[in-house]
């Protein structure tokens, strides 16, 4: 779990990593304009979703070949870890968002 909230981290830290994503029709700011990209939270949530879901089928993939006898059991094995590590990130966004909400619906009006 340390490692899925580790490599979430990783990616804050690497603005590189967030300007790489589409802006899917979102208009540019005056800071962007300027040379700094900026991308909103849900294009991230959407890129972040989309690797989950490729990350997942890959390692389901593999297994099935590997059951086929199409692939060797060390790929195997690297596809359904990194699925594993994948789903656990997934999971651990999804416990923050969670904890995110209860909190907003904690806050006095």
């Amino acid at each position: 779990m340390v490692s899925a909230v580790s490599s979430i981290s990783s990616m804050i830290d690497r603005p590189a990593a967030i300007a790489a994503v589409p802006s899917f029709g979102i208009q540019p700011t005056a800071s962007a304009a300027a040379g700094v990209s900026q991308a909103s939270f849900s294009d991230v949530m959407a890129q972040v979703a989309t690797t989950t879901i490729d990350t997942m089928k890959a390692g389901e993939a593999a297994s099935i070949s590997g059951m086929q006898g199409k692939a060797s059991v060390q790929q195997v094995v690297e596809a359904v870890m990194s699925a594993e590590q994948t789903l656990q990130t997934a999971i651990a966004i999804r416990d923050k968002v969670v904890a995110a909400y209860q909190e907003i619906a904690r806050m006095a009006i």
